[in-house]
């Protein structure tokens, strides 16, 4: 796996933290973390001593503040767009079929693509001042594949993704918890790291095969995502990252000025 200072990989007594490390940028995600997260995963794939996997951001104000910004502005056609979302794909479908379970530790804003991430593990922990959610309609303009619609939906429904999306609004912890989008919520940072590594400690002694089995299942059950040069979903990425929204969305983010939506 490259080397990176902005995700960390460690392995100690059988359990792997992947640590998404921008704290300046609130963890902001950039290409070559998402490539470092394919990357681990393969690794903790082959390892056959790796019996649980926590994943989370460093210091306690974000697990990750989604995709950083500026790296769309080297969009520049439909393509790229669908190379992005494919991308984004591969990452949480590498984090989906790890055949161990996993556990996000969220401290503090989990947007986007980080709350993408959260939902791809297993299990998910978060401390009182998490907020979860996916602003991307007061933000970007831009969409959700289907894969990641799937797993959404699969954790609290249809009608609370489209509550959460429609309205731009980010979910507490305490209602993340009522609603199924976290399983657990603590108290701050050092009791998140704490429950962590005993939710991981208590799996990684269970039947490994057990455990496989049931994600394995459950995420057959699901559904698979359809292969193929076009995919179901292409035309609604097409249709938002092509537009001038999108482009309006992300002048306006990184201007630090609220978006003039066209509907275009």
């Amino acid at each position: 796996m490259p080397h990176t200072d902005e995700l960390l990989f460690t392995v100690t007594g059988g359990i792997a933290r992947l640590t998404l490390n921008r704290p300046q940028a609130r963890n902001a995600l950039t290409f070559g973390m998402y490539q470092g997260l394919i990357d681990a995963c393969a690794r903790i794939a082959a390892d056959g001593s790796v019996k649980a996997v926590i994943v989370t951001g460093a210091g306690d104000k974000a697990f990750a503040a989604g995709t950083d910004i500026a790296q769309f502005r080297s969009f520049a056609t439909a393509q790229d767009a669908i190379d992005y979302e494919r991308f984004m794909d591969q990452v949480m479908g590498a984090l989906e079929r790890l055949s161990v379970p996993t556990i996000a530790a969220i401290a503090g804003a989990c947007t986007g693509g980080g709350a993408a991430i959260a939902a791809a593990c297993d299990l998910r922990v978060a401390t009182r001042d998490a907020r979860l959610g996916f602003p991307i309609a007061r933000t970007l303009g831009n969409c959700l594949s289907l894969g990641n619609l799937r797993r959404l939906s699969a954790l609290i429904g249809p009608a609370r993704v489209k509550d959460m999306i429609f309205t731009a609004r980010l979910v507490g912890a305490e209602e993340a918890h009522a609603i199924g989008l976290v399983g657990e919520v603590v108290a701050d940072a050092p009791a998140l790291a704490a429950r962590a590594t005993e939710l991981a400690t208590l799996m990684a002694g269970h039947a490994p095969l057990t455990l496989r089995a049931t994600k394995e299942g459950l995420r057959r059950l699901q559904g698979e995502d359809a292969a193929g040069e076009d995919r179901p979903g292409d035309d609604l990425i097409r249709l938002c990252y092509t537009s001038a929204d999108f482009r309006e969305g992300m002048e306006a983010f990184l201007g630090k000025r609220a978006p003039v939506w066209t509907g275009r």
